[in-house]
Parts: C-alpha cells; structure tokens; sequence
C-alpha cells in the first residue's frame, strides 16, 4: 500500500475534450504541481520535445518496459503505445508532492486499481457536435480516425460515473477553475 505524502491526480476524457489546454493552465497556476511524462511509440508532432512532452521510443523497448513493470499503466490506441512510468511518479509522490497525470480512460481506472487514493476527474464535451468540431480544427486527422475517436468518445463517456469527479469543459477559464478547486479539496 502506497503511502504517500503527495496526492495523484488523474485527469481523462475522449480526444479533442481539452485535456491539454486545462492541464497546460493548471501547471500555470501551480507551478508545485508536477506532470509525469509518458512513454509513447508514437512519432513526435510539430513542436514536441522528447523528454518533455512524451518519451519518444520503439516498439520493442516499450514492450520490454511493460514487461519489467516499469509502467503504472499503459495502453495501446490505433497502433500505438502509451505507457506511465511508475518510478517518476512514485518518487515524487514520496517526495510530498503532487503529480497530475493525462490519460485515456482505460488508463485512468488501471492507476486507480493500483493506487486507490488517486482522484480521477473527467473532463466531458457539451455535445458530439462540439466534439466533432473540436477534432475538426485541430487538424491532425483524417475524417475517418476522427468518426473513430468520436465512436470511442461515446464509449467513454459512458464510463464517466466511475470518476470520482465529472467536468464538461464547455466555457474554458469556468472549466479550469472548477477543476482547480477540485484540486485544492484534496
């Protein structure tokens, strides 16, 4: 049983919801919050730095991660592997301080079943419409990867009540101020 001095937050909902840009905020106003950095087998997007914003690497090396158990969860969308890794966030949470982790759904209830104290929060969409327009703009997909990560946006919505806190990311600065005073609850 993990006891820890700092708290681990999990912040999850389907592509194109605004997990980045709320996460992006809440590391602005609380600069002693620590975001943990995945692992992905994914190429880079523009702009992105390994050791950053993901740890960049190849199949076989994840695989060998996963099977060593360095990861506090992991998954694989359309292909590509996501994993956290378990010693960063573990060290930290020693450390007394608080960690915010990103992550798909599937990943969210894998910590939750390893570290129970975590405080999952959803971040919902106020309609599919807005949804679909969110993925839209963003540009980095075709039409057909879009209808399929609306098609799993549902089956994650679906899975919202198993949260221990739901936000709709509707008008953002209200978003992200909700989702502050979740953190200064805890």
């Amino acid at each position: 049983m993990q006891t820890s001095k700092g708290k681990l937050y999990v912040i999850s909902g389907p592509s194109g919801v605004g997990k980045g840009t709320v996460v992006k905020a809440l590391l602005e106003q609380m600069p002693d919050l620590m975001m943990s950095v995945s692992v992905t087998t994914r190429q880079p997007r523009e702009g992105e730095i390994h050791g950053k914003h993901y740890f960049f690497t190849d199949r076989a090396h994840f695989l060998k991660m996963r099977e060593e158990n360095k990861f506090l969860e992991s998954a694989e969308h359309y292909g590509i592997l996501y994993g956290t890794p378990k010693e960063f966030v573990e060290k930290m949470l020693r450390e007394g301080k608080n960690v915010l982790l990103e992550i798909d759904t599937e990943g969210a209830f894998q910590v939750k079943a390893k570290m129970p104290e975590c405080v999952l929060i959803f971040l919902s969409f106020p309609s599919m419409e807005v949804l679909h327009d969110r993925l839209a703009k963003r540009g980095t997909e075709t039409e057909e990867v879009q209808q399929i990560r609306l098609a799993k946006a549902v089956k994650e919505y679906e899975q919202r009540t198993r949260f221990d806190y739901i936000v709709a990311n509707d008008i953002l600065s209200e978003t992200i101020e909700k989702v502050a005073a979740i953190f200064r609850l805890k």
